[in-house]
């Protein structure tokens, strides 16, 4: 009895959100720097993603990022919170409903004046019908979603 005790409290903690508190990061760096190599100064001035370079990067809130040019590069060194994604570059839709996700590249908007990335394209649309209340629920659930 004692045994299926100790293990029912162990994997309450091993399953438990408390169990993964503060192992979450703000911008990850599990693809290739943060928001998986992506410029995100292009998605304002180009319109799309754009791969960065290694020729251009930068530390910021301890991800690496990338830049496909010096002059994107500069414009983030000077208004990093400007360019940066919101929710840490987490899915915009996964946080709004208490959780984080991956993101796509291709899967993003820009609204007014900030940029959200989304899981997928089909987030992306569920994202767009309603964004404005999304864009509430999630601002109340960032950043206690990273515990």
């Amino acid at each position: 009895m004692t045994k299926h005790i100790t293990f029912a409290v162990l994997a309450l903690f091993l399953f438990s959100p408390l169990a993964n508190a503060g192992k979450a990061e703000i911008y990850s760096a599990t693809f290739g720097g943060a928001i998986n190599g992506y410029d995100p100064v292009a998605y304002f001035t180009q319109g799309k993603p754009v791969k960065g370079k290694s020729a251009h990067k930068l530390k910021y809130k301890g991800a690496s990022w990338r830049f496909a040019s010096a002059k994107n590069l500069q414009a983030f060194k000077q208004n990093p919170k400007k360019y940066a994604p919101q929710y840490g570059g987490y899915c915009a839709y996964a946080v709004s409903q208490g959780y984080t996700a991956s993101t796509d590249p291709d899967a993003w908007s820009i609204v007014n004046g900030k940029l959200y990335l989304n899981y997928s394209k089909g987030v992306r649309n569920k994202w767009n019908k309603n964004r404005s209340s999304y864009i509430r629920q999630a601002n109340a659930n960032w950043p206690k979603v990273l515990n």
